[in-house]
């Protein structure tokens, strides 16, 4: 009988490389957000790949970018304190961006790291190969790194390669999770992501960063439905107006998207109720972060 192996590993990288894209593709499923603007991704998001020989436990970290407030020290520390608590770290760059000051600073954090750590260079579509090559020196002349992967995690390109090396790598181990699970998240908090991607792509200028989600209540009725009920936080009665919009029509756009991506993952039909909510500097109140499931004690 053949060896079963089991392990987690960590996405790493700055905000826009394409790590919830990436985690989707090897899950075939919607379980992180994704979105062109930074910040999208603000908890640690398990995605569980189970097949017949391994599990691997993906946890996709948040962006790491210079903080500007306590959310943002929140997602900082969230994504570093997962680097020794794995197997592996695959830490994902985009081929069409030059390195920047983040890219050295991940890099700096990793040399404390003990596990092999992989080079995703993700993006390989929008360039020219002959373009790769520069970029994978550049990197490896920083950090001596495992293994590099030029990847398209929106194609598929090579990511089936970086899988059968992870399985190769990991520990024998038993199966953590049930073969048909995708995350270790609560139904509310992925809901709540779902509604939250679809303000981040509906909305520009400061909305996007001054929105938070909050997910009230999720019961069946009578007739067959599941009822949600959910929060839109933002920050100020400007930002307020921006989500309602005209007559309404931002925030039935926002429910019609959003109820479409959660009838899909939840295999129900849904009537989702939506509210929008001022908690002025939310970002900056500990004690509201809390309430949002932003817990830095749990990061110590």
């Amino acid at each position: 009988m053949t060896e079963h192996h089991s392990g987690f590993v960590a996405i790493i990288g700055r905000p826009n490389v394409g790590k919830s894209t990436f985690m989707n593709r090897i899950l075939g499923e919607k379980i992180a957000i994704m979105s062109p603007k930074a910040q999208t991704t603000r908890n640690k998001i398990n995605g569980i790949y189970t097949t017949d020989d391994v599990q691997i436990v993906f946890v996709d970290t948040p962006g790491i970018h210079k903080p500007k407030n306590e959310l943002d020290e929140y997602m900082d520390k969230a994504a570093l304190s997962t680097l020794n608590q794995v197997d592996a770290v695959l830490f994902m760059v985009a081929a069409d961006e030059k390195m920047g000051p983040g890219d050295q600073y991940i890099m700096h954090q990793l040399a404390e790291v003990k596990q092999p750590v992989y080079l995703l260079i993700n993006k390989i579509d929008l360039v020219h190969p002959d373009d790769l090559l520069p970029v994978i020196e550049q990197y490896q002349s920083l950090y001596n790194f495992a293994e590099v992967f030029p990847i398209s995690a929106t194609m598929g390109n090579n990511v089936d390669d970086l899988l059968k090396k992870l399985e190769s790598q990991l520990p024998v181990g038993p199966q953590y999770y049930p073969e048909d699970q995708l995350t270790d998240h609560p139904e509310y908090f992925v809901v709540g992501e779902l509604i939250r991607e679809k303000i981040l792509q509906l909305t520009r200028d400061e909305v996007p960063h001054s929105v938070a989600v909050m997910v009230e209540s999720m019961k069946n009725r009578e007739a067959g439905k599941l009822q949600i009920e959910a929060y839109i936080i933002v920050e100020r009665d400007s930002q307020k107006g921006i989500v309602i919009g005209k007559g309404g029509a931002m925030l039935k756009q926002i429910g019609i998207l959003a109820r479409r991506d959660i009838e899909n993952l939840l295999g129900d039909k849904v009537n989702l109720q939506l509210w929008v909510r001022v908690q002025k500097n939310w970002r900056d109140n500990n004690q509201y972060l809390r309430s949002l499931g932003y817990n830095q004690k749990d990061l110590r």
